[in-house]
C-alpha cells in the first residue's frame, strides 16, 4: 500500500490520519530496539523501549535519544544524571515489550546489574552504553537527550530491530561479502 502526505504544501482535516500516515512511513526505516535505564532522584529505577537512538560522535563519544515529552518518565530521565541505552539481542522481545507498558516495577525478575551513576545495565544485550546525561534539547513533542559516553559493552549478539510494526533480526547479506 503506498501512500503521499505533502506536509509543506496542504492542510488535512483529519491530523489524526496525517499523524498516523507520517508514523506509517517512519515505520520503513528499520531500527534497533533499546532499553533506556535510570535512576531517579528519589531512588527510583526507571526505564523505557526506545528505538530513537543514534550515534551523535566519536571524539568526544557521544550518543542521542529522544522521549515523548508526555511520557510519564520525561522529567525523572531529564533530572537524571546518567542513563544507560541497553542496545537489545534478538532473544529480548519479551524485555522490549516489558519495558514499552507502565508497570509497578519493571525490574522484577530482570537480570541486571549496577552501572556507573547508579544506571542499570541489562544483561544479554548486544550492547550497553553508560552515559552523563549531558544535555537536552526541545525537539517538537519530543525531549532530545545527549549523553557522552563513559563506559560501552559490546557482546556481538546479533540485535533486535523493529520495522513496520513488527519485530525482527538481521539476516547477512552474503552476496556482497
Amino acid at each position: 500500500m503506498s501512500a503521499a502526505l505533502d506536509l509543506t504544501t496542504s492542510k488535512t482535516d483529519d491530523p489524526l490520519t496525517a499523524k498516523r500516515q507520517l508514523r506509517n512511513a517512519f515505520g520503513q526505516y528499520p531500527t534497533g530496539v533499546t532499553v533506556i535505564t535510570a535512576t531517579a532522584r528519589d531512588g527510583r529505577k526507571i526505564g523505557l523501549t526506545a528505538n530513537s537512538f543514534a550515534s551523535l560522535s566519536l571524539d568526544p563519544p557521544l550518543v542521542l535519544w529522544s522521549i515523548d515529552k508526555t511520557s510519564p518518565s520525561c522529567a525523572d530521565f531529564a533530572n537524571a544524571a546518567y542513563f544507560a541505552i541497553n542496545v537489545l539481542a534478538e532473544d529480548q522481545i519479551e524485555l522490549s515489550r516489558r519495558f514499552s507498558r507502565p508497570s509497578p516495577d519493571k525490574y522484577a525478575g530482570v537480570a541486571c546489574r549496577e552501572g556507573i551513576g547508579g544506571t542499570t545495565v541489562l544483561d544479554g544485550c548486544s550492547a550497553c552504553f553508560v552515559c552523563r546525561n549531558l544535555m537536552q534539547y526541545e525537539g517538537g513533542d519530543h525531549l532530545i537527550f545527549i549523553g557522552q559516553i563513559e563506559h560501552v559493552e559490546a557482546h556481538g549478539h546479533a540485535p533486535l530491530v523493529f520495522h513496520h510494526g513488527q519485530y525482527g533480526s538481521v539476516a547477512a547479506n552474503t552476496a556482497y561479502s
